[in-house]
């Protein structure tokens, strides 16, 4: 079992093409985000129109991807101009995938 306490959570401050999948997603961390995609910590990217989130890590003995679209609203980011990535808490993480959004406007 892997000890996650002393796991990092990178989120991309850039949108990402939500069709990339496993090999693609450990590229982008490789090349953008400058990180190992075989450390084990998680690697969150979102859609262009903030509506999707998948998640990269490596459990040890392959990747797995979570993949989260809202069918309303966006998820809240946080910009950081100029970063190509971000670490975020696990409490961020959480309440981020809980559905936190910001609503569209009518």
């Amino acid at each position: 079992m892997m000890d996650l306490s002393a796991t990092r959570i990178w989120l991309a401050t850039a949108p990402l093409d939500m069709r990339q999948s496993f090999d693609r997603l450990a590229e982008q961390v490789r090349t953008v985000l400058a990180q190992d995609p075989l450390c084990g910590h998680l690697f969150v990217f979102a859609s262009r129109d903030g509506r999707r989130l998948k998640i990269l890590w490596w459990d040890g003995g392959g990747y797995c991807i979570y993949y989260k679209r809202l069918e309303r609203g966006r998820f809240a980011l946080r910009a950081c101009e100029g970063q190509a990535s971000m670490i975020i808490d696990r409490a961020s993480l959480i309440h981020l995938l809980r559905g936190c959004r910001r609503e569209e406007k009518k």
